[in-house]
């Protein structure tokens, strides 16, 4: 495998890179970044049982809320059968228990920390007030042996030590959405030590469409991770303290790979159903990894449908093939079961991965069931907004360039994220759009709006484009247009690149809402 790993093939031209910074010239498209190889002894796949988050339950709830309590701490897992692995987890979990809220009612999550460095959560793709979003350097401190101060001098951090409260509204349709460590320059190494979970918002729209639901819902976070000899997840930290040095080693600042591929936590898990309609939610949890998902059965194809994206449900389900999924994208799928022979051991496999990452998990069809789930031929209303209703257009480039310091990094139109610089200022209510030119991969996140896709390359939207998002995956090379109004709060949000390595490299900017 060469140094720099970009699997795939999708642009076949020599790409130049950051120039003057380190970078070197590369050839790419399936993902950006670089391999960490194991030093264990893997496990053969489908082996393991798919592990299944628990389900938090709140430890009060009134009138109009539910309120929930979690521990962020250090734990030992038993990821890989009879080695031991510490992580950093929500309750000690990894992932951390499913929150499950309703549209409308409001959840309270009371964050206590107990890891030995400073910690922020970001409940991904929801619309939340400025002072519950996550902002990278509103730390929540250790409660002992840590300074009371911002990184890099901001003067509107918000701090707190010990704990802190954070409050959703969630007035916002059902949807997927995720919850993970966004602290400002050491949020890739927190997130793969284990700091994410699910938190998936319901209505009564959606539970009145007959989908899957019950066991045949199941959420999936697909993530890669590398180990030590000693069990540990290997991770390049120039700092592995955490504490002080953030980045990588220079090898990999393009992005961190992992050999082993897990999902809810289990290496290469398999997991019995009926011959039935499957809900799942495939949440791409990686640092750096793209993937191009497919069922298999016999190395024939099993057809699916997406039933939702990033922000909930379709308009109307699409029938697909293969799904591309980058970096914190979430795509809500059925896959019937019932159209493969009891028996059957249907594939989950990754087209651009290569040996121990072509492999994803396994669904043995066991028996057969009665299914009275079904697939509405409309699924909610999703009022298209044209370009005549957007009153600016904004334009961001995301490539590598200097960061602080000089060193070789990540910025978006040549400026690395700095707290108290504004890219943009869209007033409250307003409608812009927002285009992306892009070097190499870069799944380009919005905090606290969900946007529509305009364009890409030029061309209309792709077939993986299509609902309301919050992260957008875009090739080497590549620009596209999104479009959104900005009607939920006022205040200091970030967007910025997915990949964590970059985001922790610099690459994020402000917003704010006026």
């Amino acid at each position: 495998m060469s140094r720099r790993m970009f699997v795939g093939g999708v642009v076949g031209a020599g790409l130049t890179v950051g120039a003057g910074v380190g970078l070197p010239a590369v050839i790419g498209s399936g993902s950006t970044g670089h391999l960490v190889r194991s030093q264990l002894k893997l496990p053969a796949p489908y082996k393991l049982p798919l592990p299944i988050p628990p389900v938090a339950r709140p430890v009060s709830s009134g009138s109009d809320h539910d309120s929930y309590r979690m521990v962020q701490r250090e734990a030992i897992a038993e990821i890989l059968p009879g080695v031991q692995t510490p992580i950093w987890g929500y309750d000690g979990r990894f992932p951390g228990p499913t929150i499950v809220s309703r549209s409308g009612r409001r959840t309270e999550v009371e964050h206590d920390n107990q890891l030995p460095v400073p910690t922020v959560v970001h409940l991904h793709g929801a619309r939340t007030p400025a002072e519950s979003d996550g902002y990278p350097t509103d730390l929540v401190l250790p409660r002992n042996g840590w300074a009371a101060s911002a990184p890099m001098g901001d003067q509107l951090a918000k701090l707190t030590r010990g704990s802190r409260r954070y409050v959703y509204p969630l007035q916002q349709p059902a949807a997927t959405l995720w919850y993970h460590d966004h602290r400002m320059d050491f949020t890739g190494p927190a997130v793969y030590r284990g700091l994410a979970g699910f938190h998936l918002v319901s209505d009564d729209h959606e539970q009145g469409l007959g989908l899957p639901s019950g066991v045949r819902d199941l959420p999936l976070a697909i993530a890669d991770r590398a180990f030590a000899a000693d069990g540990q997840f290997a991770y390049p930290s120039k700092d592995p303290t955490l504490t002080r040095t953030p980045g990588v080693r220079e090898t990999y600042i393009e992005g961190v790979f992992g050999d082993v591929i897990l999902v809810n936590g289990a290496p290469w898990p398999e997991h019995p159903v009926d011959a039935a309609r499957y809900r799942l939610r495939i949440l791409n949890a990686s640092n750096a990894r793209r993937y191009d998902l497919a069922f298999r059965v016999d190395g024939k194809p099993v057809p699916f449908v997406q039933i939702g994206a990033d922000q909930g449900l379709l308009d109307r389900p699409r029938e697909h093939q293969h799904l591309v999924i980058a970096p914190a994208e979430r795509f809500d799928l059925v896959i019937d079961f019932a159209k493969v022979r009891v028996g059957a051991k249907v594939e989950l496999v990754n087209s651009l991965g290569r040996g121990t990452t072509s492999r994803v998990m396994r669904f043995n069809v066991v028996r057969r069931a009665a299914d009275e789930s079904r697939i509405p031929a409309a699924l909610r209303q999703i009022q298209p907004l044209q370009r005549s209703d957007a009153t600016v257009t904004r334009e961001f480039s995301f490539r590598a360039g200097k960061v602080h310091g000089g060193h070789a990094g990540w910025v978006i139109n040549g400026r690395p994220f700095a707290p108290d610089y504004f890219a943009a200022e869209p007033r409250l209510g307003a409608v812009e759009i927002w285009r992306f030119i892009t070097d190499l991969h870069h799944p380009i996140h919005l905090h606290q709006v969900g946007f529509q896709v305009l364009s890409r390359g030029g061309k209309p939207p792709g077939a993986f484009d299509t609902g309301v998002k919050d992260t957008i995956d875009l090739r080497p090379g590549e620009a596209a247009e999104v479009i959104t109004r900005f009607d939920a709060y006022r205040g200091r949000f970030v967007f910025h690149c997915h990949n964590s390595e970059h985001e922790d490299m610099a690459m994020m900017a402000n917003f704010k809402v006026i």
